[in-house]
């Protein structure tokens, strides 16, 4: 049996805290905020709930086969929905495309728009099965050591797809371009472009309509809460407010971790933080990846976020909902090629308190407001207050609805936060993308390349970003210690 210290308490890092407690090791998971979760902790204000990170719930076959390595189920821990619609897009005013709960409403309704598009999604969303399949039931689970994991059978078949993008895949088959955007939009959660994403990822586009989009009852923090309590059941403990400031090394091995003036003394370290914060934590000669490393990648989005508690129902929306009345690739570039705050944003409005009443009081409405915006830019509580007013302002235009006036409060989250809270690179949001050059074995290793003892796990190593690779990550690195 090893005493293992896991420093942060992310979805990876509750992950491998109960696979390695499962395995008999003495597990301490130690986190630097004073609740559990890191980016997907809860906001609770005046009886409103608000999920302060992730809210989408997707590719419910990861979390049951997480619970299921336990002998356990998802219903054991929390109550699950299928949402229908699963989200809704907005083009523009009384132009709205529900995306439901089953393909053949949805092939239904591109055949509306684009005579053909109906077989030829089915079609698409076979092959993005497909890919799933692949993906999901076998590629992501792998190390990232080496290139020759992702030689498979099933792989060989497909490599053309590795040396294509989405953008061109949809493009190629669907000529609307609301379709292409409803299309292009599921990358987004592995932070790129989709010029910049390997048509082999059209498994998320499988994930989305094939799969469903869901709801915990209570948010998605009741995953955190279930995951807390399967980990307290095979005895893992957790302590809040506890930043690690250094770990120790010793003769080229990690044997603690220092917080405040405390060691705190362990046989292996993992960190489930920020990659490049973790090796900050390191002597300089220890750290595997240089700051000109870093630099170079190219990272998920960042986030303004808005937490806003509304007196009134906005029953005009769904659960959740895409704003792309502008243009979609004019935003893109203003996050991955000329960072600045974009003229005219995408935006994700996400009102939970819609097919969740225990989110907000009788009566009022939760809304969570998400604005991807590039890494690393200044942020200022005017710049916020600008935008805040800019996407209000649409919202009212397209709803005809009052909304400014019925704000009861508001909370804002930004890049500022992002890095003080989260200790995120750049203030990012999600982790490092996933481009062709920063995929499977081409991410930062698991296992530290300088100290021996030391494990990283996360968003910026494999599988990468988005809470179900998250659970994946804990897993794959609970499997290099025996």
């Amino acid at each position: 049996m090893k005493k293992i210290i896991i420093i942060g308490s992310g979805f990876s890092s509750l992950s491998a805290a109960c696979y390695l407690a499962k395995k008999g090791h003495q597990v301490e998971v130690l986190e630097k905020n004073n609740s559990l979760g890191g980016r997907a902790r809860q906001f609770k204000k005046d009886g409103f709930t608000f999920d302060m990170g992730p809210s989408w719930y997707w590719m419910p076959d990861v979390f049951e086969s997480f619970f299921g390595d336990f002998g356990k189920k998802v219903s054991d821990y929390y109550q699950l929905d299928r949402l229908a619609p699963g989200y809704q897009v907005v083009f523009g005013k009384d132009d709205v495309f529900p995306v439901e709960d089953s393909i053949a409403k949805i092939a239904a309704r591109f055949e509306t728009i684009e005579p053909g598009s109906g077989v030829k999604l089915e079609r698409f969303l076979e092959k993005a099965r497909n890919n799933y399949d692949i993906a999901v039931k076998d590629l992501v689970y792998r190390p990232g050591i080496s290139p020759l994991e992702l030689i498979t059978p099933q792989t060989v078949r497909k490599v053309g797809l590795f040396f294509t993008n989405i953008r061109k895949q949809v493009e190629k088959q669907f000529k609307n371009q609301k379709l292409r955007s409803l299309l292009k939009f599921p990358v987004l959660f592995l932070g790129a472009k989709p010029e910049s994403t390997p048509a082999f990822y059209n498994f998320m586009n499988y994930a989305d309509f094939g799969l469903g989009t869901w709801h915990p009852k209570g948010g998605m923090h009741q995953i955190v809460a279930g995951m807390v309590s399967l980990g307290e059941s095979l005895g893992v403990r957790y302590k809040t407010d506890q930043a690690v400031e250094e770990i120790i090394v010793e003769h080229g091995t990690a044997v603690g971790v220092r917080v405040g003036t405390a060691i705190i003394k362990a046989d292996l370290v993992i960190s489930g933080a920020d990659y490049h914060h973790t090796e900050t934590l390191l002597p300089k000669e220890k750290r595997a990846y240089s700051e000109a490393y870093w630099d170079k990648k190219t990272f998920a989005p960042s986030s303004l976020l808005f937490y806003i508690g509304l007196d009134k129902k906005i029953d005009a929306l769904a659960h959740h909902n895409l704003f792309f009345d502008v243009d979609f690739d004019a935003h893109a570039a203003s996050i991955y090629d000329t960072p600045e705050w974009p003229e005219d944003p995408l935006f994700y409005v996400n009102l939970p308190s819609q097919s969740d009443p225990s989110m907000a009081p009788e009566g009022k409405e939760a809304c969570f407001i998400l604005i991807p915006i590039a890494p690393d830019l200044e942020d200022t509580p005017a710049l916020r207050q600008q935008y805040l007013d800019m996407v209000l302002d649409r919202m009212e235009q397209l709803t005809d609805l009052s909304i400014k006036d019925s704000i009861l409060f508001k909370e804002s989250f930004c890049v500022n936060e992002f890095k003080s809270v989260y200790n995120s690179y750049k203030g990012n949001a999600y982790g490092m993308a996933n481009t062709l050059l920063q995929t499977a074995f081409l991410r930062p290793k698991m296992k530290s390349k300088t100290v021996k003892g030391l494990y990283f796990t996360g968003q910026l190593t494999v599988p990468g970003p988005g809470v179900p690779p998250a659970l994946i990550s804990g897993k794959i690195v609970a499997e290099f210690i025996k």
